[in-house]
């Protein structure tokens, strides 16, 4: 099963790559806790200390977390699962003015 998560500013800087593709076994449950820690494992300290919080280990909260551009907030959080063909969205927060 393939996801995509497409990488925003800074952490698109810090992996060097604006999207990738992650390929996981077919008839897994796979969630947005299952990609996030897959990109932990991949990119290491760069990707962890950018997306989680260092005392906490949570996600940072500022952090808007996005599958096929619904916020994982409004859906079941890191729980949500995903399909073939997602995409998840890293994004930091925006400003207006």
């Amino acid at each position: 099963m393939q996801v995509s998560v497409r990488f925003f500013t800074s952490l698109r800087e810090l992996i060097g790559k604006k999207e990738e593709t992650l390929e996981f076994p077919e008839g897994e449950e796979i969630t947005v806790d299952t990609v996030l820690n897959a990109l932990k494992q991949r990119y290491s300290n760069p990707f962890i200390e950018y997306v989680y919080d260092s005392k906490t280990g949570e996600v940072k909260r500022f952090l808007q977390l996005l599958v096929n551009g619904k916020s994982v907030s409004t859906l079941n959080g890191l729980q949500t699962e995903l399909a073939i063909g997602d995409v998840l969205a890293i994004l930091p927060p925006v400003g207006g003015g």
